[in-house]
C-alpha cells in the first residue's frame, strides 16, 4: 500500500520511488543481525572472547573500540545494546557539541528513572576536546549510561585518562582474507550470483578492500555493476572496474609485516641494498609512506640510537621533505634516510636502558625523590627538609656535583651501557671520568 502524507496523497518520497522497496547498498542489506553474524573479530565475540564473557555475566561496563575503519566497531555496539536490553543511542564527536551531549544525558536520566538504561555509542570519540571527555565521567559513574566509544586513533595519546581509567579499551582487527571471502560469499548469496572474478582477481579483490568489510563490499558492488552478462574479469579487468590497483601484498596482514620486518632487520644487519629493495617494494604495492617515514624514525631511535644522534635528525628531515614535496620526489627522501640507517654505527643501548628502567619503575612504585633535590617553595616545605644540601652543579668542580639522586629505598641503579661503537664510545668516556669523580666525592 502507497504511503500517503496527512492530507490523503501520495508524499514526493513515494511519488519519487524511494520507498522501502527502493535499492538499499550492500553492505546495509549483509549488516549482522547478531553478534555470532559478526565476522574478523573472534578474539572478542567467540566463546573465550572478552565480550563474549561480559555477555555471559551481564556485566557489560563502558568500552573503548580501537581500530581502524569497517571492522564492525558501531555494528557491535548497537548488537550489544539489543543483546543487553539497553536503549541505544549514537552520536557522533564530529557533529555534538556541549549543549547536544547535556541533551543526550537528561534523556538518559529520564530512561533510567522509567527502568531503561542507555547504551551511547560515541563515533570519533577521540574528537572530542578534553573538557568535553570530562563531561562523560559523572554520568559513567552513576550509571546514566554505558559508554561505548570507537576511535580509529590510538586511545593513550587521544583520550583522558580519567575516561580511560573508567572504561575497558578492546581492540578490533583489520578483516584477514578468511573473513572478507565470508562476506563476498554473504553477498553472494543475498544476490544470488557469484561474483564475475576468477581466482586471482578474487584474491586481489581481497587485498584491495585493505582489511575493510565495508569497503570490500563497496568494491563488490562495483564489480557486480561493471559486468556485462557472462564477463568474468581478469586483474586487470578488475583494476579498470575499479580503477584501483590491487597491491603486490596484503598492507593490513602477513605481507605487509613480512616486509616491513625484512626492512627494519636489513637496516640493523647494515644491509643498505637489500633495505633499498624492501623499501622500494612496499612503496610498489602502495604502502603510505608516511607509515615508511615511521618506521624509519623508529629504527633510527630502536637501533642507532646515540651511536649516532644524526639518524634522528635525519629521519625526522626525510618525513617532513616528503610531507612538503609529496609522491613522487619525496620518495627520494625515503630512500636517503634508509640508506643513511643502514650504513650508521648501531646500537639499542638506549632502547635497552629505557626498558629497563620502565620495569624497575613499574615494580618499585611511588618511591619519593630525596628531599635534596625536592623545590621548597614554601615555608612549611623548607622546614620538611625539602630542597636541603642541594648542590648546584654549575658551582662545582668540573660542573660536576657527585650527588644521589635515585630514591634512598631504591639506591643507585644502571641502566643505560653505551658501546664502545660510534659517538656513544664519547659517551663512555663521559660516563667513566664522572663515576670516578663521583667515587672520590663518596657519592
Amino acid at each position: 500500500m502507497a504511503t500517503r502524507n496527512q492530507r490523503g496523497g501520495a508524499n514526493l518520497f513515494t511519488a519519487a520511488g524511494l520507498d522501502h522497496d527502493a535499492p538499499r547498498p550492500l553492505a546495509d542489506k549483509l549488516r549482522p543481525q547478531t553478534l555470532a553474524e559478526v565476522v574478523g573479530q573472534d578474539h572478542l565475540l567467540g566463546p573465550d572472547g572478552a565480550l563474549a564473557r561480559m555477555l555471559a555475566t551481564r556485566s557489560l561496563g563502558s568500552l573503548v573500540f580501537w581500530g581502524p575503519p569497517g571492522t564492525g566497531k558501531t555494528t557491535v555496539a548497537r548488537l550489544l545494546a539489543r543483546e543487553t536490553d539497553l536503549h541505544f543511542e549514537q552520536i557522533s564527536a564530529i557533529f555534538t557539541g556541549v549543549a547536544d551531549l547535556k541533551k543526550v544525558f537528561d534523556a538518559a536520566r529520564a530512561r533510567r528513572e522509567s527502568g531503561q538504561g542507555t547504551l551511547l555509542f560515541v563515533d570519533e570519540i577521540h574528537r572530542f576536546n578534553r573538557a568535553q571527555q570530562d563531561s562523560f565521567l559523572p554520568v559513567m559513574e552513576d550509571g546514566t549510561i554505558v559508554l561505548v566509544g570507537a576511535t580509529t586513533e590510538n586511545p593513550s595519546f587521544e583520550l583522558n585518562a580519567p575516561l580511560l581509567s573508567r572504561a575497558r579499551v578492546l581492540v578490533f582487527h583489520s578483516l584477514d582474507e578468511a573473513a572478507i571471502g565470508k562476506l563476498f560469499a554473504r553477498a553472494e548469496a543475498i544476490e544470488g550470483r557469484r561474483l564475475p572474478l576468477d581466482e586471482e582477481a578474487r584474491a586481489a579483490l581481497v587485498r584491495m578492500a585493505d582489511g575493510d568489510g565495508r569497503a570490500a563490499l563497496t568494491l563488490a558492488e562495483e564489480v557486480w555493476r561493471a559486468a556485462r552478462k557472462e564477463e568474468i574479469f581478469d586483474v586487470a579487468g578488475l583494476q579498470a572496474v575499479v580503477q584501483r590497483r590491487a597491491p603486490i601484498y596484503d598492507k593490513s596482514q602477513d605481507g605487509h609485516y613480512n616486509l616491513i620486518s625484512a626492512l627494519h632487520k636489513s637496516v640493523r644487519g647494515s644491509d643498505p641494498d637489500a633495505a633499498l629493495y624492501y623499501l622500494a617494494r612496499m612503496l610498489d604495492a602502495g604502502e603510505d609512506p608516511l607509515y615508511l617515514a615511521r618506521r624509519i624514525v623508529r629504527m633510527a631511535v630502536e637501533d642507532i640510537g646515540l651511536a649516532d644522534p644524526q639518524a634522528l635528525v635525519i629521519c625526522n628531515a626525510a618525513k617532513d621533505a616528503y610531507d612538503f614535496l609529496g609522491s613522487p620526489e619525496g620518495e627520494l627522501a625515503l630512500a636517503q634516510a634508509v640508506i643513511y640507517v643502514a650504513t650508521a654505527p648501531k646500537s639499542n643501548a638506549a632502547y635497552v636502558a629505557y626498558g629497563a628502567a620502565r620495569r624497575v619503575a613499574k615494580e618499585a612504585g611511588s618511591l619519593l625523590p630525596p628531599k635534596h633535590i625536592l623545590n621548597a617553595p614554601t615555608r612549611l616545605m623548607q622546614d620538611e627538609g625539602y630542597g636541603r644540601g642541594y648542590a648546584y652543579d654549575h658551582d662545582e668542580a668540573e660542573g660536576f656535583s657527585g650527588q644521589d639522586y635515585f630514591p634512598e629505598k631504591l639506591g643507585r641503579q644502571t641502566f643505560y651501557d653505551p658501546l664502545e661503537r660510534g659517538f656513544e664510545r664519547e659517551i663512555r668516556k663521559r660516563l667513566d671520568y664522572w663515576a670516578k669523580l663521583r667515587r672520590e666525592k663518596g657519592g
